[in-house]
């Protein structure tokens, strides 16, 4: 599911202060309606917690593979994650961007950074946080030897040093107005030097993270659970919760009953086909909340029968997406013919961001056309191979959407079941895609900027497992992360949005709000996306 991967908007200049304080308030993230447009009520927030609690027990779709902040790149892992290990920014639950382990960032000159970092910050191992540990952080992110999830954030770090003990100096290759706002996400965390190289191979698998959030890592019942505890030497304000407990429950029917039950406190990621039984339960409330996310289907493979654009367009004008949204995302969701979401461009002017939107891929079906694209093509007959997983309706109905849209046009679309915990693999490990065209993945943005998700068809590219290349669109993405100016970067961004649509590098499906709830024991957790790398958990406690 995704990245299954999210801050706030910069308005940065070259030699100002960002967000012309630096950082000393938050910056301003997308704007919060009531509803999203779509009949689905959105929540800012749930009710502040009213005091403490021993602990909770919170369910996730799948264990994390590991808790090493360099693969924090999915839901399971960053659900946890974002409790126990913290970055230079933070990501609050308003999706703005604001002061974390640095308490300053400042750009003196296009290709600098200095972040000053808060004094007295403490590792879980008791041991001071130092710039040391900040540049030892950050070289793990960029040994390519590591194969950090996050390498692209990176890629125009010419070095990174200690300026003082409490100071670090970021050099740029060239301009990069997305490296400041990564550093709110798994890219921009600082774990402890020391504890790291204790734990050599072994760390994010067991034993300590050695990180400064509000908990720290506690027992892992492989398969089954792991436990968060309390951190009394934190430096922000205390979690409300002894403890938290994760459950791993990979079947949706489990992991709803366990919400009903009590057996579990809460989860976000909930399974669309539990949304009225939950609603309806009467032992908790069901949130609705920004989730900077798309539906969409990630083209993995383009020197097969996808490779030629006309599939690509023929299985997107027979996809039925109204119907998937109604039964597969239980209406909660909306049609899209855009890979990135509306509030993506918040800080765009209106007439770029009209013109991204404008003119896109169409999303209403049309089979005869479609069918006449497809032998045009010379494709009659053609094998398309689908991931599918019981993760979760919203994956399973889509991959049943695209087998259906397939036979109606004349292509032999296969599907292939990926197990709950496997699925994560096919954003990290190429062998797991082997063999596959098309995976429904649920992208969330981990920067409130479209760039976010256009720059994965830039060639070699994370994300871009479809192998996708063109020098021109390379040269845009490369323009738009140069530019620190919001309003002329979006203009770029716009170009990039059209070839997305016109190439359909990914097919667009839908949006989709993030979903949340909670029985009424509990309360306090964020409604938005922010989750991901803000420590929610911190804000979990009693309810009455």
């Amino acid at each position: 599911m995704r990245r299954a991967t999210s801050p706030g908007r910069l308005a940065l200049s070259a030699t100002a202060l960002l967000c012309a304080t630096a950082l000393v308030a938050a910056c301003s993230g997308p704007p919060h309606g009531d509803t999203d447009g779509k009949g689905v009520q959105l929540s800012a927030t749930t009710p502040q917690a009213t005091g403490d609690i021993d602990s909770f027990t919170w369910a996730t779709y799948a264990e994390p593979p590991t808790l090493d902040y360099l693969q924090a790149f999915d839901y399971p892992q960053n659900t946890i994650l974002s409790n126990v290990c913290e970055s230079l920014m933070r990501w609050t639950p308003q999706l703005t961007l604001a002061p974390g382990l640095a308490e300053k960032a400042s750009n003196p000159d296009p290709t600098t950074w200095v972040y000053d970092l808060r004094s007295g910050v403490h590792f879980h191992d008791g041991s001071v946080m130092s710039a040391e540990d900040v540049v030892y952080s950050f070289g793990r992110q960029t040994n390519a030897d590591n194969a950090s999830a996050w390498a692209q954030v990176f890629q125009n770090v010419d070095s990174v040093t200690a300026t003082g003990p409490l100071q670090v100096t970021v050099k740029l290759k060239r301009p990069d107005s997305q490296f400041p706002q990564y550093m709110a996400t798994a890219a921009g965390v600082v774990a402890a030097k020391a504890g790291v190289e204790a734990a050599g191979k072994d760390y994010g698998t067991g034993g300590g993270l050695d990180c400064t959030g509000p908990f720290k890592l506690g027992a892992w019942s492989k398969g089954q659970s792991v436990e968060l505890e309390r951190f009394d030497g934190y430096w922000g304000t205390k979690a409300k919760a002894g403890k938290a407990v994760f459950r791993f429950l990979t079947d949706p029917s489990a992991r709803t009953n366990a919400m009903l039950s009590g057996e579990v406190d809460g989860g976000y990621l909930i399974p669309t086909e539990s949304y009225d039984r939950l609603r309806r339960s009467g032992v908790g409330t069901l949130y609705f909340g920004e989730g900077l996310s798309t539906v969409n289907l990630n083209v993995t493979n383009l020197q097969g029968v996808l490779g030629d654009v006309r599939v690509r367009k023929a299985l997107s004008l027979a996809l039925d997406r109204t119907g998937f949204v109604k039964a597969g995302l239980a209406g909660a969701g909306t049609v899209t013919g855009s890979l990135t979401t509306r509030a993506a461009w918040a800080a765009a002017p209106e007439d770029v961001r009209k013109g991204a939107f404008d003119g896109l891929a169409p999303t209403a079906q049309d089979i005869e056309q479609a069918k006449s694209l497809i032998k045009e093509a010379g494709a009659s007959g053609k094998t398309v191979t689908v991931a599918t997983s019981t993760i979760g309706q919203d994956v399973s109905l889509l991959a049943t959407a695209v087998q259906s849209a397939g036979a109606r046009i004349g292509l032999d679309v296969q599907l292939r079941t990926i197990a709950p915990n496997a699925f994560t693999s096919l954003f990290t490990d190429p062998k797991a895609r082997e063999g596959l065209d098309l995976f429904p993945e649920t992208y969330y943005d981990s920067i409130t900027d479209p760039l976010d998700l256009l720059a994965n068809f830039k060639t070699g590219a994370y994300q871009n497992f479809g192998g996708y290349t063109d020098p021109a669109y390379d040269t845009l993405v490369d323009r738009a992360t140069a530019e620190y100016d919001p309003a002329k970067r979006a203009a770029i961004e716009a170009e990039l949005q059209r070839t997305a649509s016109q190439q359909l590098l990914w097919l667009p499906v839908a949006e989709w709000p993030t979903a949340l709830f909670l029985n009424k024991r509990v309360t306090g957790a964020p409604t938005t996306i922010s989750y991901m790398y803000y420590p929610w958990a911190a804000d979990v406690g009693a309810a009455r």
